[in-house]
């Protein structure tokens, strides 16, 4: 019986490392999406842009408002920088972009830069976040829906 329980696992720890790197990329997707969304309404709040910054090549992201004429990151859990799962590449697609980071931004006027935040795992499962104009709220568009169109 053991020696059954041992082969079955053993064929399926493949099966669960691609399962496991899905999951952190739809996870991760989440996160991002999340962020957007406080952006928006804390830019709103507030009466300041904000900024959902990515540094694909550092794979970290994280949120900067607007003081005093500069981005100044958050002074909160939010404001920490956040790292993509290993495995996970990010592009970034928008019409701002500075250095080598790049960076969405959220007005107090509720617009935002239209951008797509594009998440691709080891599975080559792909997840958009994406804002198509500037008064929509961002969106992840997963890998089924990308198929689709």
């Amino acid at each position: 019986m053991l020696v059954l329980i041992s082969t079955v696992l053993a064929m399926a720890a493949p099966w669960l490392r691609g399962f496991s790197g899905g999951r952190q990329t739809a996870e991760a997707a989440a996160q991002v999406l999340s962020l957007t969304h406080l952006a928006r309404s804390q830019a709103a709040a507030q009466g300041r842009s904000y900024r959902l910054n990515i540094d694909a090549e550092a794979k970290t992201y994280w949120l900067t408002m607007q003081q005093a004429g500069a981005f100044v990151e958050l002074d909160c859990e939010h404001g920490r920088r956040f790292q993509f799962p290993e495995g996970v590449s990010v592009t970034l697609e928008s019409s701002v972009a500075e250095g080598q980071a790049s960076y969405i931004q959220f007005y107090p006027d509720g617009r935002s830069d239209q951008a797509t935040i594009r998440l691709t795992g080891r599975g080559a499962d792909v997840y958009e976040v994406s804002c198509q104009s500037a008064s929509e709220r961002f969106r992840v568009v997963s890998p089924s829906e990308a198929g689709g169109s």
